[in-house]
């Protein structure tokens, strides 16, 4: 098998205009288990382990720019997780410290699994991929790049070099829960961001739809029943109602993890959860 391994973007941008068959790999975390299990023999690989440039991260006024190659173990900087503590917080429950070493929210994008840890926070606080092909750049919400379970927006000759996000003063809280205590995919997860300044929070769930799944019309609703001036819900049926309100919005499925009906009662309780831990 032959194997790429530009050090500069430019150069991968290059290797895959010429090759769009090209398969990407940053950790290779979701790659090589379909590869050991017979599902995908790749003809030629294109790492971009040793891309320097998709390995940093910055803030960009009231934005958070990370890139593509920034591994779990890296979103766990003490000063990144100020920035992102929900992020930093999905981060944590990603496997083992080997694979939290090796994997990227690059790849976790890309691979659009149902379960990826990272995108319900992501989409909680609505982010922005930015795409680069040789042909130029184009940015595109999380929404519509990811498409469906494990399908995205993607073009031949694209690769993933960031994610923005944007930096805001609340709490956010990240849970998931799983059939053990840790190195498990999860059964149901939940983000739950809160702006104090603009007043407005984001709530997504995953693992329990076709991808990250939310319901604005929930969130106004939520937003309503809280005492901006207090930082906190103004009944204490709130975070009831609201789980409720969201277990009625996911649509699970049943798989060997777990049932729908499983998941739609884990849903009320994470989203409860979420709602008394940042309105308490």
């Amino acid at each position: 098998m032959t194997v790429l391994t530009p050090q500069r973007l430019d150069g991968a941008l290059a290797a895959l205009a010429e090759d769009p068959s090209l398969s990407v790999v940053a950790g290779g975390t979701d790659l090589m288990v379909d590869v050991n299990a017979g599902r995908r023999r790749p003809r030629a690989l294109l790492s971009l382990r040793h891309v320097g440039e998709l390995r940093t991260w910055r803030r960009a006024g009231d934005q958070l720019v990370i890139g593509a190659g920034v591994t779990y173990a890296h979103l766990l900087d003490p000063r990144l997780a100020a920035l992102a503590p929900a992020l930093a917080q999905a981060a944590r429950t990603v496997g083992s410290p080997q694979i939290r070493n090796t994997g990227t929210i690059g790849g976790n994008l890309a691979t659009a699994s149902p379960a990826g840890d990272t995108l319900p926070v992501l989409a909680a606080l609505d982010a922005v991929v930015d795409l680069a092909s040789a042909e130029g750049r184009r940015a595109v919400r999380l929404d519509d790049f990811v498409t469906g379970p494990k399908a995205n927006a993607l073009q031949p000759g694209e690769l993933i070099v960031a994610v923005r996000i944007p930096v805001i003063a609340g709490p956010q809280e990240y849970l998931k829960i799983g059939v053990r205590n840790a190195m498990v995919i999860a059964v149901a997860s939940c983000a739950l961001v809160v702006d104090w300044s603009h007043r407005q929070l984001g709530c997504a769930f995953g693992s329990v739809g076709p991808r990250a799944m939310r319901d604005r019309r929930a969130e106004s609703w939520l937003a309503s029943e809280i005492d901006w001036h207090a930082r906190r819900a103004r009944s204490t049926t709130v975070a009831e109602r609201f789980g409720r309100w969201m277990s009625e919005t996911v649509s699970p499925i049943d798989d060997h993890r777990a049932t729908a009906a499983y998941r739609r009662e884990a849903t009320a309780v994470l989203a409860r959860r979420a709602v008394e831990r940042v309105l308490a």
